[in-house]
Parts: structure tokens; C-alpha cells; sequence
């Protein structure tokens, strides 16, 4: 994994989208158009926090997330999200 220029601020943390699954358990291929948008990610960047609340992932930890949040960017080819830690639902 190359190293990433996006530093998150305050209580925020940048994931990169694990990929959808693309077959059923039966095998039935998903056309791209019918997947939904997946809501479990990994961490790769996390701000420094604030006073009021604590980080409490850390980079390379397993999340899902509130399905529309964050802030989609691209970077070097590759799609990030910048979301708030509230957005974050559990560590998996």
C-alpha cells in the first residue's frame, strides 16, 4: 500500500471502501449498476482527535459506516471517504 498525503483533522478518519461483492452465495453474478454501495471500509488515516472526543480507531481497523456519509475523494487513482468518527457504527 503507497503512502497516502490526506491527513485527517480533528475528530475525522479517512477509509478506502472494501470492494462490494460481486456474486450471490448461489453464484449469481451482481450486474455493477444493481450493487449497493458497501458500508464496511478500512482505516487508513485518523486526525488527532479534540478535546471533546477521543479517537478510538486506529489505521488498518475493519469499520462499517452510516451509508451516506463522509466526503468522497480521489486520490492517486484510488477512493477515499473523509468521515466525522460519529459516522463510524463498530469495528469489526
Amino acid at each position: 500500500m503507497s503512502t497516502i498525503n490526506i491527513k485527517p483533522l480533528g475528530a475525522r478518519v479517512l477509509v478506502e471502501e472494501v470492494a462490494a461483492e460481486q456474486k450471490t452465495a448461489s453464484g449469481i453474478i451482481i450486474p455493477e449498476s444493481a450493487q449497493e454501495k458497501p458500508a464496511k471500509a478500512i482505516v487508513v488515516a485518523v486526525g488527532p482527535g479534540t478535546d471533546s472526543e477521543k479517537i478510538e480507531v486506529k489505521v488498518g481497523d475493519n469499520v462499517l459506516y452510516a451509508k451516506y456519509a463522509g466526503t468522497n475523494i480521489k486520490e492517486d487513482g484510488r477512493d477515499f471517504i473523509i468521515l466525522n468518527q460519529t459516522d463510524i457504527l463498530a469495528i469489526v
